[in-house]
């Protein structure tokens, strides 16, 4: 079964510094019939203008991903981590006990798109913790790419969750596939162009829930398209 949530139905604000989509019900966006997706609590796509940004904000129990599409979102936290994001980049941060940190474009002319993604943590009390890898177009294109996993397996970045986290670049009828274990269901994210899952058309923004299935075949409908892929428990 797949269920399909449309980019138009997401909550939309636009703060002006910070035009911001929220797939599930965060902050002042409140939908009870979309709370998160087993583990998957939050996917914001955000655009933050020039000189915009995050200001000094806490977190605890939450594993963090920062996934960016354009742009370099400026990072600091209280663990004493400061860096940029820029595309390619995946970042992780588990809030465990408490973390502080900020999040700024120090850009003068070009926006910083991005999707930022809230994994609920197997237990909570972890010891916060940083992580950053960069992992090019090449090595996601026609290929599902493993960037997160509770083990760090191929790579990844780790995660406190029995999750795994796949992103993929796919040409016009180019696909993927992926096999979903008995009990595990899946999260798909469109980030850019058009593919289709399991023959459901889908556009960039669009996500789609999937249960009861035994595998999720992705192909592209045009070129570049960009699919964030979560097989969750």
């Amino acid at each position: 079964m797949i269920t399909v949530r449309r980019s138009e139905e997401r909550g939309h604000f636009d703060h002006g510094w910070l035009d911001t989509y929220h797939s599930f019900s965060f902050a002042s966006y409140y939908d009870p019939k979309h709370m998160g997706f087993r583990s998957l609590r939050v996917i914001n796509e955000d655009s933050v203008a020039p000189g915009g940004g995050f200001g000094t904000h806490p977190h605890r129990d939450m594993e963090i991903i920062t996934y960016v599409l354009q742009g370099g979102l400026a990072h600091k936290d209280s663990m004493g981590n400061g860096s940029t994001i820029r595309p390619g980049d995946v970042q992780r941060m588990s809030a465990g006990t408490g973390v502080l940190h900020s999040e700024f474009n120090h850009s003068k002319d070009e926006a910083v798109h991005l999707l930022q993604i809230w994994i609920l943590p197997d237990k909570e009390g972890v010891t916060p913790s940083y992580e950053q890898k960069f992992f090019d177009a090449e090595s996601k294109r026609g290929v599902l790419r493993l960037i997160a996993s509770r083990d760090g397996r191929d790579g990844s970045v780790t995660i406190h969750q029995d999750a795994a986290l796949f992103a993929s670049v796919l040409g016009k009828g180019v696909h993927v596939e992926h096999e979903l274990s008995a009990g595990r269901h899946a999260w798909l994210q469109v980030v850019r162009g058009k593919v289709a899952a399991n023959g459901v058309e889908l556009t960039a923004g669009d996500g789609a829930a999937v249960s009861a299935e035994s595998k999720l075949t992705v192909e592209g409908s045009e070129d570049g398209s960009e699919i964030l892929l979560f097989d969750l428990d």
